[in-house]
């Protein structure tokens, strides 16, 4: 089959290529593709080394807002052909470029296993992966990059490679959270882990318990378990189709995550562990809504609320340190009731356990030095403006300022100009080293993150 040719704007194939799931940032580049083939890629690397353009790499697109303008560039989105593959006895998936993470779920559960996926099944495998990824298991296996074992890409030269610990293993380190700008990644695989069944959903409280709530889940969160993650999250849902009418009636907290059961011996104490971190929220009020349960692990990928189809999306993100009761009613009064916030979900993810490990086998993002990832978004939708999001995007980051510890993780910034960061100076000028030998031409120099190159 003939490679495909690139598309300018309002010719065929141009509207395919530009779909992003954050409506509130369609990218506008000169060009653009959708690959299918390595040949495709190597036709969109041939037409912008004939019109002197820079390359830019999308998949599905959930962290659009987060990209550099994309101005005079040829967009190349990735969507290889292929299917799942999964080596049931070396515990390993090879996942095409494109492929969302419920397809990779759905092949690994029947076979006893899943994957270091995140909270939604829509998201793109790759660019969390690359982009440090946390995961409903982080607690126990770390940083979802610290699960690829091989990563496949093409280069600005046009050449197909496949890198691993013991091949170009300077390329494979500098990938693995080092900002992008190496090439097109093509494919990767990832070591999967087992996981029988999980208990996973979410419970949610009238917002006038939130204090209690806050306190006591902090409290759970000091000595939890490594085999339970979770999240504590306020909620503000529009009375909407598919939204339960007990969490449309003004703002209500939920506290959601995943205990995974790697064997069926291992049931009981799944369930306690579940029980621990519940049984004590649900002493302080009984939740208008309750869906934990054990489940398949395919269940965990519903647990958050996700939104299944693309929709505007204005968010900020930063990682904190350890709360304090002064960080606790900071984040309630600019986000609990009363606070006026027009933010659709904002709340604390925990880390700790193997998210703050280095993992001498890991790339260049390996850990976080950090207790809590704070994710905050909203839809600018009717009387909710992107300048009122904006503001009290701003408005969170200032009453959170105490604990912010000035990192971010790259595959959750929400938009390119917030303050963010995850490199060290050092690890900066080590990963730009690796990125003159592969792209001595800077072709994909746009498509890295802010305060990843000492490039630009």
């Amino acid at each position: 089959m003939a490679p495909k040719t690139v598309s300018l704007p309002h010719e065929p194939g141009f509207e395919e290529a530009t779909q992003v799931f954050n409506l509130a940032a369609v990218p506008e580049p000169a060009a653009a593709l959708t690959a299918h083939t390595i040949d495709d890629i190597r036709a969109a690397l041939r037409y912008a080394e004939a019109n002197g353009s820079p390359v830019r790499i999308l998949a599905t697109g959930h962290t659009a807002a987060a990209q550099r303008p994309m101005d005079g560039a040829v967009l190349v989105r990735t969507a290889l052909r292929g299917e799942v593959e999964v080596d049931v006895a070396r515990r390993v998936a090879r996942v095409p470029a494109g492929t969302r993470w419920g397809a990779v779920v759905e092949a690994a559960v029947p076979h006893g296993l899943t994957a270091p996926h995140g909270s939604s099944p829509t998201v793109g495998v790759v660019g969390y992966l690359l982009g440090g990824g946390m995961s409903a298991y982080g607690r126990r296996f770390g940083l979802a990059a610290n699960s690829v074992l091989a990563i496949e890409l093409v280069t600005a030269d046009g050449e197909a490679h496949r890198v691993d610990a013991g091949t170009d293993a300077e390329l494979f380190w500098a990938l693995r959270g080092g900002g992008g700008g190496f090439g097109v990644v093509t494919a990767v695989e990832i070591a999967l882990f087992p996981a029988s069944s999980v208990h996973t959903g979410a419970a949610f409280w009238p917002a006038r318990h939130a204090a209690e709530l806050l306190a006591a889940w902090r409290a759970w969160t000091l000595d939890a378990p490594d085999e339970v993650t979770t999240s504590l999250r306020v909620l503000n849902l529009p009375p909407l189709p598919g939204v339960p009418p007990a969490l449309a009636n003004g703002p209500v907290i939920c506290v959601d995550g995943a205990v995974r059961c790697p064997d069926d011996d291992h049931e009981t104490t799944a369930s306690r562990l579940a029980a621990a971190l519940l049984d004590p929220l649900r002493a302080i009020a009984e939740p208008v809504m309750d869906t934990w349960q054990r489940a398949d692990p395919s269940a965990v990928l519903a647990a958050h609320m996700d939104p299944s189809d693309p929709v505007p999306v204005v968010g900020e993100h930063m990682l904190l340190g350890e709360l304090d009761d002064g960080g606790e009613a900071a984040f309630l009064r600019v986000l609990g009731e009363g606070s006026g916030s027009p933010l659709v979900a904002a709340g604390l993810r925990q880390l700790g356990g193997a998210y703050t490990r280095p993992d001498p086998a890991g790339g260049v993002l390996n850990h976080l030095d950090a207790r809590f990832s704070y994710a905050g978004s909203g839809v600018p939708m009717g009387p909710v403006t992107v300048e009122a999001l904006r503001k009290h995007a701003a408005k969170v980051r200032a009453a959170l300022s105490r604990w912010d510890t000035g990192q971010t993780v790259p595959s959750f910034v929400e938009h390119v100009e917030q303050p963010q960061g995850h490199l060290t100076p050092e690890q900066v000028a080590a990963v730009d080293q690796v990125r003159r030998r592969v792209d001595p031409a800077g072709r994909f120099r746009g498509d890295i993150a802010p305060n990843a190159t000492a490039l630009d």
